[in-house]
This record gives structure tokens, sequence and C-alpha cells, in this order.
């Protein structure tokens, strides 16, 4: 059996990384940030969660339905909310707003649909449920460990091969990167822009029925996700698709597993490891030219120092490696939205345009040379 922190964790970051995908996409299309976009993960949560508590259907089974209804209802949100708002004029604020009505309508909605089926079926726990018990398991370890991956590698490969191996996909690229010159070379642009926003509500619908079996789904869910989702397609540039995978996995799993040493502690050799992390990233940034990265910098420095005074001398003016060491307890756990957060804060400061736009190859050669 694979340890719950482990498998909890590739789970998380897996998911994320189809959320992330998913947003960008309808990002790349309107260039507006969609909030609603969480809610259409809660298409997919409360799809699986009907049909195996009223039609008794595998909710992998039910991944086909909350692909399809999460993609159609993401078209309509395009075709009947953005597109009439964008040709009449209005700008990415009033765009955006619109986005945070229709996820407000979506929270209605699904609390209107669980007050019936609670009547009609007798369902207690619609409201808020815990993890769908149908899963199968392999070697003691759940089967949507080894799923959700798979499907995320699923997902990227076909859309990868979509985009550089066939002719819709270099229409889809042009569509995107130059709407006007790619509408006179004659690509229908509305027709790839439809399109993109029903594979990205298909995603987030099969997202959110994988996300139903391994963790607790209730109304506010998809909603509640949000951040996370946003974390992980602006750690990975936002106009990035497969920056936004490797974001979604990097944010996923370093929110489940820093929740975890947040509350029960990261020890003294993991306090002491954090701290000269910190401190050499610190200096690296103290290096660059940017006076906002050596700024930073500066204060990376800071920390890290005093962490390790902390540590070892046993200053405890303020005893924060005290407490790394110890933890911090259960109380942490609810805090554990502020570290998507602050990763994506910290990107938008050193990385504005995420970690695609680090030139790796160049920093490869130079570390060679």
């Amino acid at each position: 059996m694979l340890p719950s922190l482990v498998t909890s964790s590739l789970v998380y970051g897996s998911l994320f990384g189809l959320m992330g995908l998913g947003l960008t996409l309808t990002y790349l299309t309107t260039k507006v940030p969609n909030f609603a976009y969480g809610s259409f993960v809660g298409i997919g949560i409360y799809t699986a969660y009907s049909l195996l508590k009223i039609q008794r259907i595998n909710p992998y089974y039910a991944t086909f339905v909350s692909f399809a209804l999460a993609a159609l209802s993401s078209v309509a949100m395009y075709l009947l909310v953005l597109r009439p708002l964008a040709r009449r004029g209005s700008n990415i604020v009033s765009l955006m707003i619109a986005t945070f009505g229709v996820d407000i309508a979506f929270v209605g909605i699904f609390g209107i649909y669980t007050d019936y089926i609670t009547d009609k079926y007798s369902l207690g726990d619609a409201k808020s449920f815990y993890p769908l018990q149908a899963d199968f398991s392999i070697f003691g370890t759940q089967g949507v460990v080894f799923v959700s991956p798979l499907v995320l590698l699923l997902f990227t490969t076909c859309l990868y091969l979509l985009l550089k191996k066939t002719k819709f996909g270099t229409a889809m690229r042009a569509a995107v990167e130059n709407p006007s010159l790619a509408k006179i070379l004659g690509v229908n642009v509305e027709a790839v822009y439809v399109f993109s926003w029903f594979l990205a509500g298909g995603l987030a619908g099969v997202a959110g029925t994988l996300y139903a079996l391994r963790f607790s789904g209730g109304t506010n869910t998809g909603s509640d996700l949000i951040v996370e989702i946003f974390a992980s397609s602006v750690l990975g540039g936002l106009s990035s698709l497969f920056g936004a995978v490797f974001g979604g996995l990097i944010i996923g799993a370093s929110e489940v597993m820093l929740t975890n040493y947040f509350a029960q502690g990261f020890g003294f050799l993991g306090t002491l490891t954090l701290s000269l992390i910190i401190l050499v990233a610190g200096f690296g940034l103290v290096t660059r030219k940017q006076a906002r990265r050596k700024l930073f910098g500066t204060v990376m420095l800071a920390v890290g120092a005093y962490l390790i005074v902390d540590l070892l001398v046993g200053f405890t003016f303020v005893p924060v490696a005290s407490q790394l060491v110890s933890g911090f307890g259960p109380d942490a756990i609810a805090y554990q939205k502020g570290i998507p957060l602050m990763i994506m804060v910290v990107t938008l400061l050193l990385l504005p345009r995420g970690i695609s736009s680090v030139e790796w190859k160049q920093i490869i050669k130079r570390r060679r040379n």
C-alpha cells in the first residue's frame, strides 16, 4: 500500500492538471479569467453522486455523462453570456464579473437540485457527502490513484497530437494567436472557440467525477476549488496549455503535502532543509538584475537566516522554527488554500508568464558550461 499522503498528492495534482488545462483553454479564447470554471467541476461531482446513489451506476461510467453535461454547460455559458457581452463591447472587467455571476447561479442551481433529490430519493447527504465508496483497488491502493494520472496523460497526449499533427489543430492555434489573420485565411474562429469551451468543460466534468471518488463533495465544492485552479493556470503561464498541466501537478501536490507538514511538523532536519532552500533561492534572486527580484530575494535571505538561527541557537523572540518542527496542529488545515494562493502571488511577482516562460534549455547549458 502506498502512503496516503503520496496517493492524495498524486490524485489532487492530476485533477488540478486537468482543471488547469481546461481553464487555460477558456482564457485563450476570451482572454477573460473564467471564475465560473469550478462550477463545471461541480457538475461532474454531482453527476457522479447522482448516478451512483439513484441509478447505481459506477462513477467511472459516469465520466462520459459528466463530460457531456459539463461540456454543454460550458458552451452554453460562452454562447449565451460571454459572446453576446463581448460583441456589445463589454470590457474585461464586465466579462469577469459576468463569470462571477454565472458561478453564483450554479451554486444556487446545485442547492435547488440537492433539495429536490433529498426530498424525492431521501438522500440525506446530498448537500455534503463523503467520498463515494464505489472504487476498485489494486494491491490495496484505491483505483483512482492510478486512473487520475492516466486520464491526465491521455487528455494531454491527445491534445498535443490534435494541436501539432492535425489541420484543425493548426487552425486552433492560429485562431488563438491571431484571430483576425485566421479569419482572413478562412479559419472558422467561432467554431474553434466553441470547440475549446466544449473541451474545457468536458475536462472539468471528468475531473469532478474522479474528485468525488477520493474527496468529499458538496454544493460549494466546485466554487471553492477556483483558487487552486487559477493557481495551476497562473503557475503554468496562463497562456500555456501544457504549462498548466505541470502547474496543476505542482499546486495539487504541494497543497496536500505542505498542509500535512504544517499540521504535523517538518521535524528538525525537514525545517533545516526548508530554511536552506529559502536561503539558496533568496541568494539566487538577489543576484538578478531586476529590482523586484532583488527585494524579494533579500526578504527570503532574512527569513531563511532567521529560521536557521532560531533552529540552531534557540532564539525564540518569534518561535517560528520551533512551530515548524513540531507542527501547528489540526488548525493549520483550515488555511490550506493559503498555499496555492501564496504560490500564485509569488509566481505573479517573479515569473508573470509562469514556468513556461523559463528557458530551461539555456539554463541547463549554462550549468554544464
